[in-house]
């Protein structure tokens, strides 16, 4: 998988995703989102967003359902290296609502505040996602990339 190219000097507008709300996490929020991530996806990305959740402010958004106050997504930055959006992750019940489009606009406006004029979406799982909701474009030679090999 390539790592992605965005330019964030020409982002399309923040998504607004009816029923959810998108933003920080709180502190006390670290232990139950990292559980999450980990039953929803994997222990290696739980693993890799703790960068985010020990910042202050936390460089993560996360998605919650209005109505039943659950958790239904995340995305982080500047995590795994600097610049670097990922990973993002939408639980499956609420995939196709707009829940990933609005994390990661939220997210890529958040990095441009932040003074980054390009973010890098690294070893991007769903290119046409990315390039269609954001712009993003494949960086060639950029497989394997920044991940090497999982650690067992």
């Amino acid at each position: 998988m390539p790592d992605l190219l965005v330019p964030l000097y020409s982002l399309p507008e923040k998504h607004i995703c009816r029923d959810f709300s998108v933003r920080k996490p709180l502190a006390y929020e670290s232990t139950a989102i990292c559980e999450w991530i980990k039953d929803q996806f994997s222990s290696e990305w739980a693993s890799e967003v703790l960068p985010a959740l020990n910042r202050t402010p936390a460089t993560m958004k996360i998605a919650i359902e209005e109505l039943t106050g659950k958790l239904a997504g995340f995305c982080v930055w500047d995590c795994t290296a600097l610049g670097f959006l990922g990973p993002i992750g939408v639980a499956k019940e609420y995939r196709g609502t707009g829940v990933g489009k609005a994390l990661t606009l939220e997210v890529l406006h958040s990095m441009l505040e932040q003074g980054y004029g390009y973010g890098i979406i690294g070893a991007a799982g769903p290119v046409d996602f990315f390039c269609s909701v954001c712009g993003a474009e494949p960086i060639l030679h950029s497989e394997p990339g920044l991940y090497p090999e999982v650690l067992v």
